[in-house]
């Protein structure tokens, strides 16, 4: 059975899409068969591996409105063992759509469950908000990651997003787990990155992962090639940070 696991923070410019991505193709280069669901309507994960995001037909928007069985988006990415349900813009209207229906909340829960077992882990990619979206990706998931820079407003918002998940483990999903807090944006030369990274550690303990993403202009320069950091470029300091987080995340489930 496959692992959920949401990216969240709804703070944007932290590195969600970037570990997204790179973590999916991680896991996959060490020989986990892994899905990634981009839901964000700007789609970066899908044209970070890619694909087209003006794609409109076959997209998370179609599995959530009801118009395509979730087996039917499914892409075959050119990177090993990994699969991806796209984004499109049209994702914007859902929670419109939605906004009526009973058990909105979990119908992103029930399409993933009827693929689960195919997959030993499923990424999901979240907007930088805590919207409809993003709260049906936190109610489906086993556990999230969540992503924080280490520059100097790195704890900005972490307690809104930490206070929405205590409300949806309680009120939706109450096996949702922290499954870690990832610094990200690192430069050892910086003093105030060494100064996040030790309150951060103070602050949260063993949640923090070990793994730290340092700063890599290679992980910047992967996504205009459609290609994730390991196929661009597998001896950057990028590719061998996020394959040794995808090493923890294994090592720890």
């Amino acid at each position: 059975m496959g692992k959920i696991i949401s990216i969240a923070n709804q703070k944007g410019g932290v590195g969600k899409t970037t570990t997204s991505v790179n973590l999916a193709a991680s896991l996959g280069v060490l020989e986990k068969k892994v899905l990634l669901v981009d839901a964000d309507p700007q789609a970066n994960a899908s044209s970070g591996l890619g694909f087209d995001s003006n794609d409109k037909d076959l997209s998370l928007y179609q599995v959530l409105s009801g118009t395509k069985n979730i087996s039917e988006v499914i892409k075959k990415s050119e990177s090993p063992n990994l699969d991806l349900i796209q984004s499109s813009i049209d994702l914007v209207g859902i929670e419109i759509e939605l906004v009526d229906e009973q058990g909105r909340e979990y119908k992103l829960r029930e399409k993933i469950n009827e693929i689960k077992n195919i997959y030993d882990f499923i990424i999901i990619d979240c907007a930088p908000s805590l919207g409809l979206i993003t709260l049906n990706a936190l109610t489906g998931s086993n556990s999230v990651i969540i992503p924080i820079q280490c520059e100097y407003f790195a704890l900005e918002g972490l307690g809104k997003l930490l206070n929405t998940i205590k409300s949806i483990q309680k009120i939706h999903n109450e096996d949702l787990d922290i499954e870690g807090i990832l610094l990200t944006m690192y430069d050892s030369r910086l003093r105030l990155s060494n100064q996040v990274v030790e309150e951060v550690k103070k602050h949260f303990g063993d949640i923090v992962f070990d793994t730290i993403i340092q700063r890599n202009i290679k992980l910047g320069e992967a996504p205009g090639f459609g290609k994730d950091i390991i196929t661009y470029d597998v001896s950057s300091k990028g590719a061998k940070n996020y394959l040794s987080l995808a090493d923890e995340i294994i090592n720890r489930n």
